[in-house]
């Protein structure tokens, strides 16, 4: 589920938002949304009596939180990419020359 987010909000945030803090602001939301949406379904599905739980009992999931944090970061990334090509887009750039 944050994967899904990372695609359909990270990019299109940076693009659209002219501020890096806004996009970033926008797309970290989301993604803390979804986080805690998945990390509940999760633990929730290892508490019951599933054939097959996401997570053991007694045990740490350390890579689960390594690979959140990497589709963060590559979120992060994405946001970035998306702003720096929304800068280079003729109508962002034809707007900024008329503004005082």
């Amino acid at each position: 589920m944050i994967a899904v987010i990372t695609i359909l909000v990270a990019f299109p945030a940076g693009y659209y938002f002219s501020s890096r803090l806004a996009a970033n602001t926008t797309y970290a939301i989301a993604y803390l949304w979804a986080f805690v949406f998945q990390a509940l379904y999760l633990l929730l599905d290892s508490m019951g009596d599933a054939s097959n739980p996401a997570f053991e009992a007694g045990e740490f999931p350390t890579e689960y939180g390594a690979v959140a944090l990497l589709i963060f970061v590559v979120g992060i990334g994405l946001v970035n990419l998306g702003h720096w090509r929304g800068e280079r887009r003729p109508s962002r750039r034809a707007g900024e020359a008329t503004r005082v």
